[in-house]
């Protein structure tokens, strides 16, 4: 999102003596975002969007804080394997999963392809 754009939405959350006040978890994680794809200095990217790091940095905090809990995230999506045809040879044995992954708690999850397993870990991440 262009810089110029969020600078006018954080004016927003601002009171009359210039500190920011209850800005909306949206946003933050808006900035948050736009803060990782900053390639420059930090005090440009402060400047930029009409800040300071000493005013904006308990706000990036809490930001933060929101991604790792998942907020903003998109929503998790079942993958439903497609039936299978018979099983031939040493796969008959351990059935039609070419590959296990033990996930926490000792959740053993089972995947026929590589593109299933590769899917699952993008929305896990």
């Amino acid at each position: 999102m262009d810089l110029e754009t969020l600078k006018k939405k954080l004016s927003s959350f601002k009171t009359p003596g210039g500190h920011l006040k209850k800005v909306s978890d949206e946003l933050l994680l808006e900035i948050l975002k736009a803060w990782e794809e900053w390639q420059g200095g930090t005090t440009k990217f402060y400047t930029s969007i009409g800040t300071s790091q000493r005013q904006f940095a308990q706000h990036l905090g809490k930001a933060k804080k929101l991604k790792r809990e998942g907020h903003g995230a998109a929503g998790f999506e079942e993958v439903i394997a497609a039936e299978f045809g018979p099983v031939e040879g040493a796969a008959a044995a351990h059935g039609p999963c070419n590959i296990e992954l033990v996930w926490d708690g000792g959740k053993l999850i089972r995947f026929a392809k590589v593109e299933t397993l590769v899917d699952f870990l993008k929305q896990a991440a």
